[in-house]
């Protein structure tokens, strides 16, 4: 008994030093990204929570609690997970793909892009990255909602800041 006090302190000891480093890392990151404080709070929370969730799973190993019911308790949970996530499946494809954004997005807020689509001109400058959508507006005015696990799939161009806009559909067959 005393061996696993002795370890789940270790444990306890373990996390914080941890923390303490995620922290740092991801301040560091942070600091490079050009993102709102909103979002940063955002990633933040979700690295910890993954961390303590890690930790309570290790932990609850130390102890030695039966695995037998450790899995039935683990394999309802994740089942009622399962059920939930397929059943909003897209929410969790842009939260994911908004926290892949975060990492390893090459565009920033206050660049002009151009999203290739072939019917629709989906030129502008991000206004914001959120955590569902990049918000993109238009030279005239509109906002373009698009959502993070799109943005990931289709090609984007940078374009330069005094790039002018692309021709409207209509406009390319009156010339013709």
């Amino acid at each position: 008994m005393q061996t696993k006090i002795l370890i789940l302190l270790a444990l306890l000891g373990l996390y914080f030093i941890s923390r303490t480093g995620i922290q740092m890392f991801v301040q560091k990151v942070v600091e490079t990204k050009d993102a709102s404080l909103t979002r940063k709070a955002m990633i933040k929370k979700f690295l910890h929570m993954a961390h303590l969730g890690l930790f309570l799973f290790a932990a609850v190993v130390t102890m030695g609690i039966d695995y037998a019911n450790l899995m039935v308790f683990l394999s309802s949970t994740f089942a009622i997970l399962g059920v939930a996530l397929v059943a909003q499946w897209s929410i969790l494809a842009n939260i994911t793909a908004g926290i892949l954004i975060f990492f390893n997005f090459p565009y920033r807020v206050g660049d002009r892009v151009m999203i290739v689509n072939k019917d629709f001109d989906m030129s502008g400058v991000i206004e914001e990255i959120t955590t569902f959508h990049v918000l993109i507006r238009r030279d005239q005015g509109e906002l373009i909602t698009y959502p993070n696990s799109l943005i990931l799939q289709t090609p984007v161009i940078k374009l330069p800041d005094n790039a002018l806009r692309l021709p409207e559909k209509a406009e390319q067959l009156e010339s013709d």
